[in-house]
C-alpha cells in the first residue's frame, strides 16, 4: 500500500497521532511535551519501529522512514519560535542586553569552542575537524531551551534572561560557522580566507536591507491589511512576512531563523504585535513538536549500543565541560550563583545546528564519516537529556538560593528603629502598590521579602526593602513588630501566610494582622488562626467585575455599588469579621 495513495502524506498522519497522544499524556504526568516528542520521534523513526517492519502495508502510516522528509518542514518551527521571541523584544530592549548578548554570549561560544576543539585534538582528530566540532558543539538548542524556559515561566527570571541573550548570540554565530565550513569544503586554505570577508559583507548588507525596508514598509503593510478586517488575509500576510524575510536571509547565505527573528523584532513596536502573536501560536507549537520529533528520529539505539564504551562518557563529558565553562563565565559577568548554576546545566547539551554543521563537514571531506556519525549520536543523545538537565538545573538553582538566603540571615540587615510603622510581608505587585499608598499618606513602613531576587531587584530601583523570613520570631523582633501599627501579609504563598499568622499570634496576641487570602475558604482559615482582617483576592476581583457588569447592563452607579456592597458584607459576616475588618469601598 502506497502511503501517499490517498493523497495524504503518511508523515503528517503519524505526526498528528503522536501530537494527539504526547501532549495530553505528558501534561497529565506534569512532564515537558518536548521530552514526549523526542521519545515519539525515537519510536516512530528509522531506528525505531521502521526497523522492525518491512516497507509497505499499513505500518507505513505509523512510521517515518526518511527523516529528511520532515526535517525541512520542522525547521520552520524554530523560525516561528524566534519570530515570536522577536515580537516580545524591541530594538531598545535588545540594545540594553548587549552586555549579555555580546559579552557573555560571545565569551561562551569562543571559550567553549576552543576548549572542545582542544579536547578533540587530544583524541587524535585533525585540527580542521577539531575546530569544526568545537564550534558546532559549543552551541545549544535554541528550540528546546527556549521552549522549556517558556513552558516553566522562567524566561523572565535572571537565568532566563541570560539564557536568551546567549542563545541569541549563538544563532548569530551560526552565520560565520556555516560560512567557514562551506568555504573550507569547497576551497580550503587561502581561497576560503579570501572569500569570507566578501560573504560577511554580503550578509551584513542583507541584514541592513531587511531592517531598513522593514521599518519603512511593515507597519504600513499591516495597517492596510488590518483595515480589510479579514482574518485570512492577516494570517497570510503574517506568514508571508516570516517566510519572505527568512528566504531573503537564506539568499544571502544566512539562516531562516535569523530572518524570522529580524521580522519579529521589526513588528515588535507596531500596534499589531499581540494579534500577530496570536495568529502564529498554533503554527509555532505544531512545527516545534515536529522539530523535536525529527531530533528523536536522528537517534539510533543500535549505534549507541555498538559504541556504548565511549558514548556515555562522551555525552556526560560534553555536558560537564560546557556547563563548567558557562558557570565560570556567568559568574564573571555578574550572575548570581543560583542563576549561573541553573543556566549552566541548560547549556550543557548540544544543539540542532550540530546536525547541519557536522553533516556539511563530513560531506565536504573535512571529517571522517565514522567520527561524524559518532558525534551526531553524541549530539542527539545530549539534546534528548536537555529536559532532564533543565529540571536538575531548576532544582539546583532553588537549593542554592535557599542556602544563600539562610546564610545571609537577618543579622546582616541594619534595620532602623521605628515606632507606629507598618510591616509589609512580601513585595510582589500587591506589596508594591500597598507601599506606594502608605508612603503617599506619609506613613512609615518596612517592606520585607524572603526571595533574594526580589530584594535585589527592588534595591536596584532605590526601594528600601529588607531580606528575611517573616515567620521567624527573631527577625520580627528586629523589625520592631511590638511597636508597629500593623503587620500586612501580601505574598502569593498562602501556606507561608498561615505559618506567619500562627508565629506572630504566639508572641504578639494583640497586634493587627491583615492578610491576603486565596478565596473565602482560605480567608476563614486565616481568621480562625488569628488574622484581624482578610481580603479574599478571588472575592474582590469577582465583586469588581460584577459592579462593572451591572453598570454596563444599565444599572445606576449607586444601585450597582449597593448590590456589590451587600454581597461583600454577607461574605465578611460569614467570615466572622466585624465592619472594621471589611475591605473594599462603601456606598457613598
Amino acid at each position: 500500500m502506497d502511503s501517499h495513495a490517498a493523497g495524504i502524506p503518511s508523515e503528517l498522519v503519524t505526526f498528528l497521532v503522536c501530537a494527539g497522544v504526547v501532549v495530553p499524556v505528558f501534561h497529565r504526568l506534569r512532564l515537558s511535551p518536548v521530552l514526549g516528542f523526542l521519545l515519539a520521534g525515537l519510536v516512530v523513526g528509522p531506528a525505531g519501529a521502521a526497523r522492525l517492519f518491512e516497507e509497505g502495508g499499513i505500518v507505513d502510516w505509523i512510521v517515518i522512514r526518511d527523516v529528511a522528509e520532515v526535517r525541512g518542514i520542522a525547521e520552520f518551527g524554530v523560525a516561528f519560535l524566534l519570530f515570536v521571541i522577536g515580537l516580545e523584544l524591541s530594538p531598545v530592549r535588545l540594545w540594553s542586553m548587549r552586555r549579555l548578548v555580546l559579552g557573555l554570549g560571545g565569551a561562551q561560544v569562543l571559550v567553549t569552542g576552543a576548549a572542545l576543539a582542544g579536547i578533540a585534538i587530544l583524541f587524535g582528530n585533525p585540527p580542521v575537524a577539531a575546530v569544526v566540532l568545537g564550534a558546532c558543539l559549543a552551541l545549544s538548542s535554541t528550540a528546546i531551551v527556549l521552549q522549556l524556559l517558556t513552558e516553566e515561566g522562567r524566561l523572565g527570571s535572571e537565568a532566563g534572561r541570560a539564557s536568551f541573550a546567549v542563545l541569541l548570540f549563538q544563532d548569530l554565530a551560526v552565520i560565520p560557522i556555516l560560512f567557514a565550513v562551506t568555504l573550507m569544503s569547497a576551497h580550503g586554505g587561502e581561497d576560503a580566507a579570501g572569500s569570507l570577508p566578501v560573504l560577511l559583507a554580503k550578509a551584513g548588507a542583507a541584514i541592513a536591507l531587511v531592517l531598513v525596508a522593514g521599518r519603512l514598509l511593515l507597519a504600513r503593510l499591516f495597517r492596510l491589511v488590518g483595515a480589510t478586517k479579514s482574518p485570512e488575509l492577516f494570517m497570510a500576510t503574517t506568514l508571508l512576512v516570516i517566510l519572505g524575510t527568512g528566504a531573503l536571509m537564506q539568499l544571502a547565505g544566512l539562516t531562516l531563523t535569523l530572518g524570522a527573528f529580524l521580522a519579529g523584532l521589526l513588528l515588535a513596536e507596531t500596534e499589531y504585535r499581540h494579534e500577530i502573536a496570536t495568529v502564529i501560536e498554533p503554527f509555532k507549537g505544531l512545527l516545534l513538536g515536529l522539530f523535536f520529533m525529527s531530533v528523536g528520529m536522528g537517534l539510533d539505539p543500535a549505534a549507541m549500543g555498538r559504541a556504548w564504551l565511549w558514548l556515555l562518557p562522551s555525552i556526560l563529558g560534553l555536558i560537564a565541560v560546557k556547563a563548567a565553562i558557562f558557570f565560570g563565565l556567568a559568574r564573571a559577568f555578574g550572575l548570581g550563583i543560583p542563576a549561573a548554576a541553573e543556566s549552566a546545566l541548560l547549556f550543557g547539551p548540544a544543539g540542532e545546528f550540530a546536525f547541519v554543521v557536522i553533516g556539511m563537514a563530513a560531506a565536504g571531506g573535512l571529517m571522517e564519516e565514522s567520527i561524524a556519525q559518532f558525534m551526531l549520536t553524541v549530539a542527539g543523545a545530549s539534546m534528548f537529556l536537555t529536559p532532564f538537565a533543565s529540571f536538575a538545573g531548576r532544582r539546583l538553582g532553588r537549593r542554592l538560593a535557599r542556602e544563600a538566603e539562610a546564610a545571609r540571615g537577618p543579622e546582616s540587615e541594619t534595620i532602623p528603629e521605628l515606632e507606629g510603622h507598618y510591616v509589609l510581608g512580601g513585595f510582589g505587585r500587591v506589596g508594591r502598590l500597598l507601599r506606594e499608598v502608605l508612603q503617599g499618606e506619609g506613613l512609615a513602613c518596612l517592606a520585607v521579602d524572603r526571595h533574594t531576587a526580589t530584594v535585589t531587584g527592588a534595591r536596584a530601583e532605590g526601594i528600601e526593602i529588607y531580606f528575611g523570613d517573616a515567620a521567624r520570631i527573631e527577625f520580627l523582633k528586629k523589625l520592631r513588630l511590638d511597636r508597629a501599627q500593623a503587620l500586612i501579609l501580601t505574598m502569593d504563598d498562602h501556606a507561608a501566610i498561615e505559618r506567619i499568622v500562627k508565629a506572630v499570634r504566639s508572641d504578639w496576641p494583640v497586634i493587627p494582622i491583615f492578610a491576603r487570602a486565596r478565596d473565602e475558604a482560605h480567608a476563614r482559615t486565616l481568621m480562625r488562626i488569628g488574622a484581624t482582617g482578610v481580603v479574599p483576592e478571588a472575592l474582590e476581583a469577582g465583586l469588581e467585575l460584577a459592579e462593572l457588569a451591572l453598570r454596563g447592563g444599565g444599572y445606576p452607579d449607586e444601585a450597582a455599588r449597593q448590590a456589590v456592597h451587600r454581597r461583600r458584607l454577607r461574605a465578611f459576616e460569614a467570615l466572622g469579621a466585624t465592619e472594621a475588618r471589611t475591605s473594599g469601598r462603601r456606598p457613598e
